[in-house]
């Protein structure tokens, strides 16, 4: 059975800086696409970056350049390096896993390409 654990959030001002970690178990990680995505209150889910199994990064144009997203095979954890936050990064935040047997279109911001998924960490930026 796979689990994705998210760890890190919390509260922070704007400005700061937070690291989120995703554990995983029961897949064979180093061979799968991991993301990011957020959910702010009242609005949909929304795709943050993605990193392959290769380390090759991709962001959303609002957080390029301030989140870095990496991965250590070795650990089995993704991590979300976020810098210079500001309030409208406040949103729970989850990771997701795309098992490499999927056979769903490869659309890499589009959580439905997505296997498993974390149950979320809160992050909440004040002003």
């Amino acid at each position: 059975q796979v689990q994705l654990v998210e760890s890190g959030g919390g509260l922070v001002q704007a400005g700061g800086s937070l690291r989120l970690s995703c554990a995983i178990s029961g897949s064979s990680f180093s061979d799968n696409a991991m993301a990011w995505f957020r959910q702010a209150p009242g609005k949909q889910r929304e795709w943050v970056g993605y990193i392959t199994r290769d380390g090759y990064t991709k962001y959303l144009d609002s957080v390029k350049g301030r989140f870095t997203i990496s991965r250590d095979n070795a650990e089995n954890t993704v991590y979300l390096q976020m810098n210079s936050l500001k309030s409208d990064d406040t949103a729970v935040y989850y990771c997701a896993l795309r098992d490499r047997n999927s056979q769903k279109p490869w659309i890499y911001s589009d959580y439905a390409s997505y296997t498993y998924w974390g149950q979320g960490t809160q992050v909440t930026v004040s002003s």
